[in-house]
């Protein structure tokens, strides 16, 4: 993917069970953003690439007739399924999105919910666009990067990030972890060109926005880190409990406040479209 790094099947083991407490949710107003921009009116198929715990899949699954989440990792297909049940619009596939099997069938959406960048993305992004109907749309969801959260008026303290980073490396070293490899550059980026050579037109960009404070407790903060690809619980091998230990008594015993993340949406289209 990245200079010498490739992907492994333990590049998430284990996160998938912190997904849901430890992680930010997206941006309220996302769904309501995505229909007005695609169109989109409980019919159709959406394909959710890199699903992780169902969290896109089941939060758009109303907009459309019929979902595909796929998903390389047991752990994650697992708790997308304990998520999703008694919905029964969507479907999860154990996958890499590199080997996507046969009879999947068309789809006129497909979102990366901040997957993109962990996968061969030519490849993907070619077989993504072979699966789309004409007119059809990719969707990168994420984080809005570099957006500025003030912790100024926040009724907690703030969560202490730069400390709980430096824990992170005095434990797994100062290049950051990846499943079995490093990625001392961190992950690609060039997302535009990977999609305008796959023969997407676009982007259209929409930001939803964030800012809402949200209180977070220990044991929140606790989960985001072994959320995290670069803090999964199996990099600190027999350390994981020692780890958790020093990781608590830096935090003590919260709450903490943050501000929601803006999410960000960068619409692809097989063809021109609105």
């Amino acid at each position: 993917m990245t200079g010498d790094w490739t992907w492994d099947e333990t590049l998430f083991a284990g996160t998938a069970a912190h997904y849901a407490r430890g992680r930010l949710p997206y941006a309220p107003g996302l769904a309501e953003a995505l229909t007005e921009a695609l169109g989109l009116d409980g019919t159709g198929r959406l394909l959710d690439v890199g699903c992780g715990p169902g969290t896109l899949a089941l939060g758009l699954a109303h907009l459309f007739a019929e979902v595909v989440g796929v998903d390389p990792d047991d752990g994650m297909i697992a708790e997308a399924r304990r998520a999703g049940v008694g919905e029964r619009r969507v479907t999860w596939v154990r996958a890499r999105a590199e080997e996507l099997p046969p009879g999947l069938g068309a789809f006129t959406v497909a979102t990366f919910g901040q997957s993109f960048h962990w996968m061969d993305r030519d490849l993907v992004a070619a077989t993504v666009r072979r699966l789309l109907r004409p007119g059809g749309a990719v969707v990168h969801i994420s984080d809005l990067k570099a957006e500025p959260r003030p912790t100024e008026g926040l009724p907690h303290p703030p969560v202490p990030y730069t400390a709980i980073a430096g824990l992170v490396r005095q434990y797994l070293g100062p290049v950051r972890r990846a499943g079995r490899g490093l990625l001392p550059q961190g992950t690609p980026a060039g997302e535009s060109a990977v999609l305008a050579r796959a023969g997407f037109t676009g982007p259209r960009r929409l930001v939803v926005p964030g800012g809402r404070p949200l209180e977070r407790s220990a044991d929140d903060v606790v989960a985001g880190v072994f959320s995290l690809s670069s803090s999964t619980p199996h990099l600190f091998g027999p350390d994981r409990d020692a780890f958790e230990t020093d990781l608590r008594r830096l935090l003590g015993p919260g709450p903490f406040s943050e501000r929601q993340p803006s999410t960000e949406a960068v619409i692809w289209r097989t063809e021109t479209g609105r």
